[in-house]
This record gives structure tokens, C-alpha cells and sequence, in this order.
């Protein structure tokens, strides 16, 4: 009996060395400073099993092992986006595309034909144009008008902070001349008195309140679209930036086995209270859902004259921005949120913003002496030099979206000057302060795609190829930096570096093969490179045609 229970054991044992997934002939960048490179790893189950040359995992290659041959091709750990709109995004795949509009004329004509295939009376959403694809002007409801007799317009500038409606959206959500501003919003109106179209920051609440909502089933394909996409790009885990209702269109698609993406979803931080109670019923979650995080906003975007600044607009003498929350109400929520022990991010892109935010969690820190808070300020995009240091002295994570850097420098200049477009972005400033670094997208704001993002943080090359040098250079990262800002960094952001992040044995089978080494070509060259394939939980979620 002894022996047979034995050989069981040996059998069992043997069972468990070998790999239901292995890839070989690799460039492996693990991460993980121990065992910087490898050629080939192993998995089993939904864990790494082994990482090492080709010799020692084609060991563990089974008749059942499924074998990924790299050709040489690079792996790295899964790129973990630290900040999207999955839903949103999701919906944007299928509404009018209007980001590439290069003129007045290409954006009311895009608009035109898509109505065309609409039914009278749907509203037409999403949009993401980018006013300065054309000079900088607003668009106006008179734009629109004509070619949408029949639908609501109700489109969004790719930042989200700024939208047009035309006049039937206008009068389905009431607002005309004498509608007064909500605080922390702006509508924008001609000289007679009369709204434009143009709504900013907290005043869309004035049209979002009466746009249908989209059903369930509209949620739940726009979640598989999102988490299709994301693959697509070599994305394996997302930090989500929603609401209540997002949760549970993730939460249907956990209990029925869809989620393709791990997901960390934030809700709203005046919620506070309700995640504090969830959490305690129901816990955090797991591997692929989780929650305890909150989202906040201090102030709007740069490119709408929204984001909040310690000095006026350049080309705005008079506008020095918004705030879209007071610093009490952040201070009262960030307080008690982390005494409940939930972890507070809180947007702010202008540099008093970012001040603004810093004294909120140095306040905090100092008042509470929280462990490990691992408070996030989102977007961090212009800061004021002095301020720079206090990212590390604090422990505040950096959680930014390296795409908008080559996005944003086309203009960014224009609104702020040079001098404080120094330490836009200051990625290198921040890195040689010892602060920690998360990336992301912010998509459907910018692409989902890390390898842009990885090329933008090191080229620093705009969109409009006039600073093929790199837009404020010195604030350029390496590969490697960017990498790390991509996994590691991204996982300490949602405290789960000890789950996944790097590739090393017992971690999370996550994991992304380009057809190049990344780290041995040239810079430019980056965003040229392709996902071969997509590994989450050991499973292969999306693989390139061959």
C-alpha cells in the first residue's frame, strides 16, 4: 500500500513539473532583476512554472504541452494599462470615429454619413475629435446642425472633458440662454448670450442626464469589444476608471466566464462609504475582478483650458483653469476613504492641480501615518518644479499616459509656454527623484496600444513629426524604464507585484510575445514592432495571424 501510495505521489509530482504551456527560442525580459533575461518559460495551469534557457523548460514539454516557438521573437510580461475607460471605450469601436478628422469639413461629413445609417431619434455618442487637427477652433452646433435633422448629437473631444451637442440635444436636456453654469463646468456661449454647443466638465452633466443609456446587452458586447481589443494590443490587466454600473456589467461577465482581461475597477470617491460596506461583505475579489480603489477629479484638461494652473493660460491671459471638485471636499473624502482603507486616485493634469493634490495626501499622510496607502495622482501632466521631489517624499504614484506627451507637444506650448512645458511629463525628473511610475492610455483617450505607449516615452517624437528629436528630450526614458512602467510598476500601482509583474515562478501566467526585442533596436523603430500573441492566466487569449 505504501508503494502504491507512493508511485501516486512521484506520479502527481511529475504531473505538476511539466507544462501545459511553454514558449521557447525567446528574448525573455522578465522584469525581474535576479534573472534579467531568459530564453524559454513554462506554465502550468494559470502559474509560471519555470523560466530559464531552452534546454532546461524543453524538460518540462509534455505530449499534452502546447509550445509557442518565438523565433526569436521577445516576451515580456503582460502590459498592464494602469488607467482606461473599458466601457466607453468599448462603445467607441462602434460610434462615429472622428479622432483623425483633419478639418471642419472631414468632421461634419464623417457625422453626416454616419446619421445616414442611423433610425431617426438615436443619438449619436462618442466621437473623440480633436479640435486641433484643424487650427484649434471649436466646433459649434451650426456645424452639425444641418446634417442631423433627425438624431441628437451629443460628441465628446478625446479627453472627455469637453463636448458638443447639437441644437436637438440642446433642447432635449434644456439648455439655452438663461441656464446658468454648475459649478466647475463652463458653457460656452456666442456673443449674444446663446450656448455654442460646446459644454466643459461638469456642465456635460447638463446633456449626459437625458442621453439614453445604453442596455445590457449593448454593455456587455461593448465589454467583450474592449477586452478583444486590449489583447489585441498585449494588455492583460487594466485599472479601470468608472462607475457602480460599470462594476456590474464586469461582475455578469466574471460569473459567466467572459473576462478575456484582468480588471481593478475604481468607482467614484464620494462613494466611499458603499465600498467601504462591499469590500466588507464581499471582499476585494479576485484574480480577474477587483475592487477597492476610488477615483476623483481635481481639475479638467489642457486642451480644453480646463486643467487648473498656478499661472494663466498663455494664449488665455485672463483663465487660469477650473477646479471641478473644492480642496475640502477631496481632502474630506481622501481622509476618510483612506482611513477605511481603500486606496484613493484622484485626476489632476494643470500644476496647481497637482499641488493642490499633493497637499491633500501629505495632509492625509501626516494626520493618519496610513502603512501603505499607495496614493495615485492621475495624469500628473504639468508640474511645477518644486513639486517634482514630493512625489517620492510623499509615496505618491505617478500614473501617467505616455501617448498624450506626443499628442499634447504638438500644441501643449501654445497654452503654457516653454518654460513650464520643461517638466511636462517629467517622466526622467520623476524617475531620478525615486518616484514610482505607473503607465497607462487613459483609452478610448489615446490607443490602448503599450507599444506606442513604450515609443512615446522613449522618442518623445509628436504626432505632427515636428520634433523628431523629442519634444523637451531630457525628460526621455529608456526601454527598459518604460517597460518596467508597463508591469512591475504598473502591479506596486495596484499593489499586486507579488502576483504578477514580472515573470518568475509561482506568479501569474500573464504574458506578451512581439515578433521583436524591443530593447535592441533602434528607438524609432518601436512602435513598428507586432503582438504575436497574448497569454493571460496561461491561457491564449489572442494570436496574430502567422
Amino acid at each position: 500500500m505504501k508503494l502504491l501510495c507512493s508511485l501516486m505521489l512521484c506520479s502527481v509530482i511529475a504531473v505538476a513539473q511539466q507544462a501545459s504551456l511553454a514558449v521557447v527560442h525567446a528574448r525573455v525580459w522578465t522584469g525581474n532583476p535576479a534573472q534579467p533575461w531568459a530564453e524559454a518559460l513554462a506554465v502550468n495551469g494559470d502559474a509560471i512554472l519555470a523560466v530559464g534557457d531552452d534546454a532546461s523548460i524543453e524538460k518540462r514539454i509534455a505530449p499534452r504541452t502546447r509550445v509557442l516557438d518565438a523565433h526569436g521573437g521577445m516576451v515580456a510580461p503582460g502590459f498592464i494599462d494602469s488607467h482606461v475607460h473599458l466601457l466607453v471605450g468599448g462603445l467607441s469601436l462602434r460610434s462615429v470615429q472622428l479622432r483623425d478628422a483633419r478639418s471642419k469639413a472631414e468632421f461634419v461629413a464623417r457625422i453626416q454619413a454616419f446619421a445616414a445609417s442611423l433610425p431617426p431619434g438615436t443619438w449619436i455618442t462618442g466621437g473623440d475629435w480633436d479640435h486641433q487637427n484643424w487650427g484649434g477652433e471649436l466646433p459649434t452646433k451650426q456645424w452639425v446642425d444641418a446634417v442631423t435633422p433627425r438624431n441628437p448629437v451629443w460628441i465628446n473631444r478625446l479627453d472627455e472633458h469637453m463636448s458638443l451637442a447639437n441644437s436637438l440635444a440642446l433642447a432635449a436636456a434644456h439648455v439655452n440662454k438663461s441656464t446658468p453654469e454648475p459649478p466647475g463646468g463652463a458653457i460656452v456661449r456666442d456673443p449674444s448670450g446663446e450656448p455654442t454647443g460646446i459644454l466643459k466638465d461638469n456642465a456635460v452633466s447638463l446633456v449626459n442626464r437625458v442621453v439614453p443609456p445604453p442596455s445590457a446587452e449593448m454593455l456587455d458586447r461593448a465589454l467583450d469589444a474592449a477586452t478583444r481589443y486590449a489583447a489585441e494590443h498585449g494588455v492583460t490587466s487594466v485599472g479601470h476608471m468608472g462607475t457602480w454600473e460599470d462594476l456590474e456589467v464586469f461582475r455578469r461577465a466574471r460569473q459567466a466566464g467572459r473576462l478575456k482581461t484582468r480588471i481593478r475597477a475604481a468607482v467614484p470617491l464620494p462613494t466611499w462609504q458603499r465600498l467601504a460596506q462591499t469590500v466588507s461583505r464581499d471582499g476585494r475579489g479576485d484574480d480577474y475582478l477587483q475592487i477597492g480603489c476610488l477615483k476623483a477629479f481635481v481639475d479638467g484638461s489642457l486642451g480644453s483650458h480646463t486643467a487648473a494652473l498656478l499661472e494663466p493660460y498663455a494664449d488665455a491671459p485672463k483663465d487660469a483653469g477650473l477646479l471641478v471638485n473644492t480642496p475640502e471636499d477631496l481632502y474630506r473624502w481622501t481622509s476618510d476613504a483612506t482611513r477605511a482603507g481603500l486606496q484613493v486616485m484622484v485626476h489632476a493634469i494643470g500644476d496647481r492641480a497637482v499641488r493642490l493634490q499633493l497637499d491633500v495626501f501629505d495632509r492625509v499622510q501626516r494626520e493618519q501615518h496610513p502603512a501603505d496607502p499607495r496614493f495615485r495622482i492621475e495624469h500628473a501632466q504639468h508640474v511645477a518644479p518644486s513639486d517634482l521631489p514630493r512625489f517620492a517624499a510623499i509615496g505618491v504614484i505617478a500614473s501617467m499616459q505616455p501617448y498624450h506627451a506626443i499628442d499634447d507637444g504638438r500644441w501643449a506650448e501654445k497654452l503654457i509656454g516653454p518654460e513650464r512645458s520643461k517638466t511636462s511629463y517629467a517622466w526622467r525628473s520623476l524617475l531620478d527623484l525615486h518616484a514610482h511610475l505607473a503607465f497607462g492610455s487613459d483609452w478610448p483617450v489615446a490607443p490602448a496600444a503599450p507599444i506606442e505607449g513604450i515609443y512615446a516615452a522613449v522618442t518623445r517624437r509628436t504626432l505632427d513629426g515636428k520634433h523628431p528629436g523629442g519634444w523637451f528630450p531630457q525628460q526621455k526614458i529608456t526601454v527598459e524604464e518604460a517597460l518596467r512602467a508597463y508591469t512591475s510598476g504598473a502591479a506596486y500601482a495596484e499593489f499586486a507585484e507579488k502576483r504578477k509583474g514580472t515573470l518568475e515562478a509561482g506568479k501569474l501566467a500573464d504574458f506578451v510575445l512581439l515578433d521583436r526585442d524591443l530593447t535592441r533596436i533602434p528607438a524609432p523603430e518601436i512602435r513598428n514592432a507586432r503582438v504575436l500573441a497574448t497569454v493571460v492566466g496561461g491561457q491564449v487569449v489572442f494570436e496574430a495571424p502567422r
